[in-house]
């Protein structure tokens, strides 16, 4: 969750200074996040994921694309704190709304804790002094929404990490193109560069191999409401790193939405026991 949480305090910090423009942040996250992850899957000796073996494919790599395309044009605007909010409620949206799809049906309080959720999210974007930059937060909102999309094309694959490689490495031709299209507003310094491969290499690639790891000692709904610490840890890291102030608004918001989300996962996990 630090590392998750990492990635909205670098991306923030790189965007925010005007160290790097968000098209070359998302080539340099991805690039670098898949040579990290190549590194690992050699080091392992498993070559299987140059043969197909292992999962992932076009698809799900558009997602990724998309996911960290959006969440690095949202943080040009957005704190570290609000865009990790609109993120993670935009997430938890997408795949309960994919649940229902499946037929998955929710007691009356689980559409309470619903919401909620989305009476947060609707109260922080709604106009005032304290409101988030409205493009910032469209953008944030569907990365959350490429994100949870992703997250659900990756569900039962026997070779997550073989698969998320692949992934990131299908992405990183399309980055290119977007950087390359984006040429006219490139800024490029070696502290925004720098963060961009920590995002990449660190908190995105071995971050992920790390959650990879600790899944398989979670149950799902463990893992779900674990997560919710990642807007604190974002909104707790931008006010100490960042020098972001807190504002009522978004304390109440983080308590609506992450409550409201906590609850239908809450009752979600006790109808599987």
């Amino acid at each position: 969750m630090l590392a998750f949480a990492g990635n909205s305090l670098l991306c923030r910090l790189a965007l925010g200074q005007g160290e790097i423009d968000p098209a070359s942040f998302t080539t340099i996250r991805i690039a670098s996040g898949g040579l990290a992850l190549l590194v690992v899957v050699l080091l392992r000796h498993r070559r299987g994921v140059f043969r197909g073996h292992s999962g992932g494919g076009w698809r799900p790599a558009v997602m990724l694309l998309g996911y960290a395309a959006l969440f690095s044009f949202a943080y040009r605007s957005l704190s570290a704190g609000t865009g990790a909010l609109i993120l993670f409620g935009a997430v938890q949206l997408t795949m309960f709304i994919a649940a229902l799809r499946a037929g998955e049906r929710f007691p009356l309080l689980a559409w309470s804790g619903l919401a909620l959720a989305i009476g947060g999210l609707a109260w922080l974007m709604a106009p005032g002094v304290s409101a988030p930059d409205p493009r910032g937060a469209v953008y944030m909102g569907l990365a959350g929404v490429c994100w949870g999309l992703y997250s659900l094309a990756g569900r039962g694959g026997v070779d997550p990490l073989g698969a998320t490689t692949r992934n990131f490495l299908y992405a990183l031709p399309a980055a290119v193109i977007v950087s390359a299209i984006a040429m006219r507003e490139i800024e490029l310094s070696a502290t925004g560069a720098l963060l961009a491969v920590a995002s990449g290499a660190i908190t995105s690639g071995c971050g992920y191999v790390v959650w990879y790891a600790a899944l398989r000692n979670l149950t799902a709904t463990q893992a779900a409401i674990v997560q919710l610490t990642v807007p604190i840890i974002a909104a707790f890291g931008g006010v100490v790193f960042l020098s972001e102030a807190p504002t009522v608004r978004l304390l109440f918001v983080s308590v609506l939405t992450l409550g409201g989300v906590a609850i239908v996962l809450g009752l979600r996990g006790r109808d599987r026991t």
